[in-house]
């Protein structure tokens, strides 16, 4: 039978449904004689429990399961029926005048819109590019170097410089209070590192061990500590101990220490290029890939069905709580979260996930078996035991369907870069590197 569909506002639709109500009485009957198997009561043996006594405990949520599964089936029915794609669950409502022996609902839904790609040849895309250098393999070295750097006490008479360990005490007040954080004893930072505030640094280089100094620290207005932020506090440090830094050798030894197999600086440097070079790729096609899609979006006409730009706000709000409870909030779970937070976002990945599904169907673009292997092989070459890393991946289908959704990503990126109108911009490896 023909499904009648009323279109009521854009994308929202609305069909009517009829059950039978002999239909819902005998699934009703049906469920509860299984049940009279089943239930245990007091005064009863098991299996023995007279019928009327199940219908009077647990006729009402009986019927009401039976009429979920009776409705639903009904829609999806209809919805298949009139080939209808539904974005979110329908409202159901029940009709008053339906006729004898019958039940009728209002199904009120939206559908998944039609989607206008637009002409992927007109978008326009800056396209990234970074090279790494000699120079970033030389700062690459430094920072293993000073990650095993040891320290050493400075005689007395000799003053704190950038890259020394200084163990102070402090004390902080505004207006003559101390304050929540101000105060410290015994505590070590790197002078120069960028642990403490600039004004706080310049503050203690220069200072010997044993000598006091009194100091104005204005915090930033952004400071996170909100009690102080955009205040002027009094700082009194006392300069309890200076150690100077002594960086290692690059030699074998420091290779050696660093698990290379072979204890070569040329070794060294060969291994931090690959790695660095790892890391290149990824962050570029991250870029990369966000400009393109930004543009393939650009061009696209459709209407964003609220039943999953409300879903996927849902999603979000979880995962910002559970974030909060790993950080140790208390209730957490309670947190008020207006979804106004996140609607944004929540938008543009509705709409992205879209169009990009519209052009994976347009142009072919599904994930093939080699390209998932690939991807996987390439993660896993960073492990220490990448046939580890592989088994992990191909062991789990939600985590090969990780990995087929950013394989289609990239081959929705290359065809998009392929087609549209590109400039090419050589990125600094620094720059990049510093972007999250």
């Amino acid at each position: 039978m023909a499904v009648n569909v009323e279109i009521l506002e854009k994308l929202e639709r609305k069909i009517t449904l009829s059950l039978p109500v002999a239909v819902i009485t005998a699934e009703v009957e049906t469920r509860l004689r299984r049940l009279a198997k089943q239930v245990k009561i007091d005064g009863f043996r098991p299996g023995k429990v007279p019928s009327k006594v199940v219908a009077q405990m647990y006729g009402a949520s009986v019927q009401y399961e039976v009429m979920n599964d009776k409705v639903g089936e009904a829609f999806s029915l209809a919805a298949n029926e009139a080939q209808l794609r539904v974005a979110g669950a329908p409202q159901l409502t029940e009709k008053e005048g339906a006729p004898e022996g019958e039940l009728l609902f209002d199904a009120v839904f939206e559908v998944y819109p039609e989607v206008k790609l637009g002409d992927v040849a007109s978008v326009e895309v800056e396209k990234l590019s970074a090279d790494v250098t000699e120079e970033a393999i030389d700062k690459t070295v430094d920072i293993l170097r000073k990650q095993r750097r040891t320290f050493a006490q400075r005689p007395a008479v000799e003053a704190a410089v950038d890259g020394d360990r200084a163990t102070i005490d402090f004390l902080g007040t505004i207006d003559g209070v101390a304050f929540e954080g101000g105060k410290a004893d015994a505590f070590q930072f790197l002078v120069g590192d960028g642990q403490m505030l600039k004004e706080f640094e310049d503050a203690v280089r220069g200072m010997k061990t044993g000598e006091s100094k009194t100091f104005p620290l204005s915090f930033p207005e952004d400071y996170h500590g909100k009690d102080v932020a955009g205040k002027t506090a009094d700082f009194m440090v006392t300069v309890i101990k200076l150690e100077a830094a002594a960086m290692p050798a690059i030699d074998e030894e420091f290779v050696k220490s660093l698990g290379v197999a072979e204890h070569t600086v040329d070794a060294l440097r060969a291994d931090i290029r690959t790695n660095l070079q790892r890391e290149v790729k990824a962050r570029l096609q991250a870029r990369n890939k966000q400009a393109a899609m930004d543009g393939l979006v650009a061009k696209a006409e459709l209407d964003l069905p609220s039943a999953a730009v409300q879903a996927e706000l849902d999603r979000m709000v979880v995962r910002a709580r559970a974030d909060l409870k790993q950080r140790g909030v208390k209730d957490a779970d309670k947190a008020p979260i207006p979804d106004d937070v996140f609607r944004p976002q929540a938008e543009r990945r509705v709409r992205l996930g879209l169009v990009v599904a519209e052009l994976v169907r347009a142009e072919n673009l599904q994930a093939t078996p080699d390209q998932i292997k690939a991807h996987i092989t390439e993660m896993a070459a960073s492990y220490e035991r990448p046939e580890d890393v592989v088994k992990w991946y191909t062991g789990d289908q939600s985590r090969m369907a990780e990995v087929e959704a950013v394989v289609i990503e990239n081959n929705v990126t290359e065809f998009v870069l392929g087609k549209a109108k590109v400039s090419d911009k050589v990125v600094d490896f620094d720059e990049l590197m510093a972007q999250q």
